[in-house]
């Protein structure tokens, strides 16, 4: 599958900024690294630097746990499908998504925080050794340590792109700019840091996406233009299903969804396991789902409505960019920016925090003698973190060899995380406790090399390219499990 302009270049002529659009931005980073600073005194130790020690309030997860699933790229590469698939982006995507978590608010979050307290689990695959076997848990390990390289290298791409559009840096200056401020808070504050940065974030979100969508309603003539506009959008914009994202699409990424924001990416089930009881892992969860179902809904609606102010652009990815720089005055073009390098920032920095605490727990161990007293110091934490940064940033700068931002995004990222999470969430579910090491690493093999059929192979189906993967996985997770009837430790059932 080739996806749309997923290669190009930006070709806009940047609008040079105001004085008080870069003092905006100015500040917003300064108010990051200050979080950092105040962040770094709040660890005391390990457990404080990847886990809040456990306490974690439900509001704070729940908002943070949304932001975390935001980035720069929904900005450019979902701006672009906005732009010439209309509304069938919310399907897939934020409904999905806000379904997925509210139904299963009293099942995955629980079970997360179950398994800190009963194990003292600081990273989600801590439990997999003794659930599986280390075999099993090292080979998810490497498997989603190289999946988040490509992931969150997307996103500093995404974020370059941006740049590139307010302000002409180049592509790899951008990356450079927004990977190494980010690369400083999150290397000095850990989960702290990231959870009150992400509330942070959430705000500034909140009143640039508001401010945003006012604009756009009054270009387009007013309240009414919600409800109008969709006639005026090329055919096919205003379906729910709009090929190829088609109905079997939609429900193929929803199963992915339901794996991904349960835990399947194990920066949001660590916003479930840093709750202080599983009542407050249930409330996180809720909150988080009901802002995906509503929130996008406005968030969106200026990309939806770019094809009408913005026809015939050549490059649809820059679509909320340009409209940025057309529509808002002196002030809040500073402020829009800001946000957009805040949901970048949120997920990136929530990712990179459990991904280091991943190496840090349970891949050091494994390779060193020297990491397995269970006492992870917060140096080695904090080298960790700076050096994992280090590589998703050297991986976005070769952005465009993977299929640009958008195929990083939903091709690498929603073909790789099933493989990853199936045997994760499944082995939590009394229901699969017959399925040992060897259904977790069948799942694990068969997905991944189903991955490397749909990039070889042209499948003819994106529902199938993006699906294969996790539908091998699932069936032979199950499968070898009834089989095999392995027998799992009684302490883990």
């Amino acid at each position: 599958m080739v996806w749309p302009y997923s290669n190009q270049s930006p070709k806009f002529s940047y609008m040079e900024l105001s004085t008080i659009d870069l003092i905006v931005i100015g500040l917003f980073f300064l108010l990051m690294l200050l979080i950092g600073v105040w962040s770094y005194f709040r660890n005391n130790d390990a457990e404080d630097y990847f886990v809040a020690g456990g306490k974690l309030p439900w509001w704070l997860s729940g908002i943070s746990h949304h932001v975390s699933g935001y980035s720069g790229a929904v900005f450019v590469a979902y701006a672009g499908l906005a732009y010439t698939h209309g509304f069938s982006l919310y399907i897939w995507w934020a409904l999905g998504i806000g379904l997925s978590v509210v139904i299963s608010a009293k099942i995955f979050p629980v079970f997360w925080v179950r398994l800190r307290k009963r194990f003292k689990i600081q990273s989600p695959l801590e439990f997999l050794a003794t659930r599986y076997n280390l075999a099993t848990q090292q080979l998810m390990a490497w498997s989603g340590v190289i999946l988040k390289l490509f992931d969150i290298g997307a996103k500093w791409a995404a974020i370059a792109i941006l740049l590139n559009v307010f302000t002409g840096i180049s592509l790899t200056y951008g990356i450079l700019i927004s990977g190494g401020i980010s690369l400083l808070y999150i290397t000095f504050g850990g989960l702290w840091a990231v959870i009150i940065t992400d509330f942070a974030q959430f705000i500034v979100q909140i009143i640039a996406g508001l401010v945003m969508f006012y604009v756009v309603i009054e270009k387009l003539g007013g309240i009414e233009s919600v409800f109008t506009v969709w006639d005026q959008l090329p055919e096919g914009n205003g379906d729910p299903f709009n090929e190829p994202y088609t109905i079997g699409f939609a429900l193929l990424f929803l199963f992915i969804n339901f794996l991904s924001y349960n835990g399947g990416q194990w920066n949001l089930a660590t916003r479930y396991i840093s709750s202080p009881s599983e009542q407050e892992a249930t409330k996180a969860a809720r909150l988080s789902g009901i802002l995906y179902i509503i929130w996008p809904l406005i968030l969106f609606f200026p990309m939806w409505a770019a094809p009408v102010i913005l026809p015939d652009l050549e490059d649809p990815t820059q679509s909320y960019g340009i409209l940025t720089m057309e529509l808002l005055p002196v002030g809040l073009i500073g402020l829009v920016i800001a946000s957009l390098f805040a949901n970048t920032m949120s997920m990136t920095s929530s990712d990179i925090n459990t991904i280091s605490a991943v190496i840090t727990r349970d891949i050091l161990p494994a390779v060193n003698k020297k990491f397995r007293d269970g006492k992870t110091s917060l140096l080695t934490a904090r080298i960790t973190t700076f050096l994992f940064t280090l590589g998703t940033i050297l991986v976005a700068l070769q952005f465009d060899k993977f299929g640009g931002v958008l195929g990083l995004i939903i091709s690498w990222f929603g073909a790789l995380v099933g493989p990853i999470a199936v045997p994760m969430l499944f082995g939590l579910i009394p229901w699969f406790k017959s399925c040992g090491p060897k259904a977790a690493i069948g799942s694990i093999l068969v997905g991944l090399v189903a991955f490397v059929i749909t990039k070889n192979v042209e499948v003819g189906s994106l529902a199938l390219e993006i699906g294969l993967p996790v539908i091998c996985s699932t069936i032979t997770y199950i499968l070898v499990g009834f089989i095999e009837r392995d027998n799992v430790p009684e302490k883990v059932k």
